[in-house]
C-alpha cells in the first residue's frame, strides 16, 4: 500500500539538509527515511491489528493518551494499549479500505514529530506519535489521538 504523504518538513527545511548540531553532523535524510518506515510500520500495523508489529516500534515506556468518553484526558501504558489491539478486529480482515496519509514530519535533533491520519471505517484517526532517537534507533514514545465516527 502506497501511502500519500502530504508534507514533508517545515517549508525552510530539505530533507537533503545536513546540519551541524552540538558539533555533531547528522543527515536529515537518514533520519526521514528512518521515520518514514516508522510511519510505515504504523499504518501497516493498524490495518493487520498486528500487536507484535505496534511493539517493534514503540518504545517499551511509552503511552496513549486521548480524550475519553467522559471528557478526561485518559493515558494508557503501552502494554495494555496493546493487549487492547489484540481483541480487536482487523480492517484488512473485514476487508474495509486502507486510506494512509502523512501529514507532516518535524525533525529536531532526537526528538521527531509525526502527524499520521488513516481510518478503520467508520472511525476515522488523526494520530500525533512523538518519537526519539535513542541509542541510534527512532522509537514512538508517546502516542496522541483523536477519533471521528462518520
Amino acid at each position: 500500500m502506497a501511502v500519500k504523504f502530504v508534507r514533508a518538513v517545515g517549508p525552510r527545511r530539505s530533507i537533503y539538509d545536513f546540519t551541524e548540531q552540538k558539533g555533531e553532523r547528522f543527515s536529515m535524510h537518514t533520519d526521514y527515511r528512518a521515520l518514514l518506515a516508522i510511519a510505515q510500520t504504523y499504518f501497516d500495523a493498524a490495518y493487520e491489528m498486528d500487536a507484535d508489529k505496534f511493539a517493534s516500534i514503540f518504545h517499551h515506556s511509552s503511552s496513549v493518551t486521548k480524550v475519553g468518553d467522559d471528557g478526561n484526558v485518559s493515558v494508557t501504558p503501552i502494554e495494555t494499549w496493546l493487549a487492547g489491539v489484540r481483541n480487536v478486529k482487523a480492517p484488512k480482515q473485514l476487508g474495509l479500505e486502507r486510506r494512509d496519509e502523512i501529514l507532516s514530519i518535524d525533525v529536531v535533533r532526537e526528538l521527531a514529530l509525526l502527524k499520521l491520519k488513516f481510518q478503520i471505517p467508520p472511525r476515522y484517526l488523526t494520530d500525533v506519535l512523538l518519537c526519539l532517537r535513542v541509542d541510534g534507533t527512532w522509537k514512538i514514545v508517546q502516542k496522541v489521538f483523536t477519533t471521528e465516527t462518520r
